[in-house]
């Protein structure tokens, strides 16, 4: 099981959105240090910042590793599975980024892996689960995971980000769940790491403000991506979703991926604390 395969809520897909780069002046590029993390430097000599995305060997993660990249961030790409299908993906587009197959529930992997990284300016924690069943019949065990892939693990990144950021400060995105509003049936252990993911996007930013670090949460709605394979009818789903939205087509990976982009860039210097909806008009806040 990838982390970024079973998206809550259809949270998945893939494809990146096509904006001019800000940040470095054009594609940012690895090179390969002594620990095998990015060093700043881009095409034309100039200093690049680098993005770290979880669970993003598919799914919203991978959208949002390529949007970043295409915006001239240096990506570091973090997931169990996929990691170097992203990487491809990108450096075919004529940017670079560096694969790091962690498991998220793996503390100590997942610290190596910032240390790999070393200063980073943007950190998107977008991996989670989300196995589908009854509240009653939820085993302990399956509700650990869920928790420390969605939840614990966005701490622990966010924590070792904050080590890692610049004088200058940085960005934290958490991806939440428009799930965690109106409630979702046979998804609670899901729905309530995705509040958590809410909450602790207020707190971080509260107490980074005074370093100039900005923490917001985008909260997706349905996207078609593979993970709406745990919809036994497609055709139905798509109907479903389509009758509670406000908007009456289907969002883009590459539409999600772009409020990302601006939270993290320039326009968004001022912006710190939010939880973004970006579902169609389907829960209105």
């Amino acid at each position: 099981m990838t982390h970024s395969a079973r998206k809550g809520g259809g949270e998945g897909g893939g494809g990146v959105g096509a904006v001019s780069g800000w940040w470095g002046g054009g594609w940012g590029y690895l090179k390969t240090g002594e620990r095998g993390g990015p060093r700043r430097e881009n095409v034309k000599g100039m200093s690049a910042r680098v993005a770290l995305v979880t669970g993003a060997g598919g799914g919203l993660g991978r959208a949002i590793a390529l949007r970043l990249a295409e915006d001239g961030f240096a990506i570091a790409v973090l997931d169990i599975a996929h990691a170097e299908d992203t990487v491809e993906l990108i450096e075919r587009a004529g940017g670079t980024a560096t694969p790091y197959p962690v498991d998220l529930r793996d503390a100590t992997a997942v610290e190596d892996a910032f240390d790999a990284v070393g200063e980073l300016d943007v950190l998107v924690n977008n991996a989670a689960v989300y196995p589908t069943r009854p509240f009653v019949e939820v085993p302990l065990a399956e509700y650990d995971e869920v928790h420390a892939i969605n939840q614990r693990s966005y701490w622990l990144a966010a924590q070792l980000a904050v080590q890692r950021m610049p004088a200058r400060g940085g960005s934290i995105v958490n991806i939440a769940s428009m799930t965690m509003h109106g409630g979702w049936a046979e998804l609670t252990a899901y729905v309530a790491t995705k509040g958590a993911a809410a909450a602790l996007t207020k707190a971080l930013a509260r107490e980074l403000g005074p370093r100039e670090i900005r923490v917001n949460c985008v909260s997706p709605g349905a996207f078609p991506t593979d993970a709406e394979a745990i919809h036994p009818n497609p055709a139905e789903y798509n109907d479903f979703v389509l009758q509670h939205q406000a908007l009456q087509r289907r969002g883009t990976p590459e539409e999600l991926a772009a409020v990302v982009s601006f939270l993290v860039g320039p326009d968004a210097s001022f912006v710190t604390g939010q939880t973004i909806e970006v579902n169609g008009g389907w829960v209105m806040t």
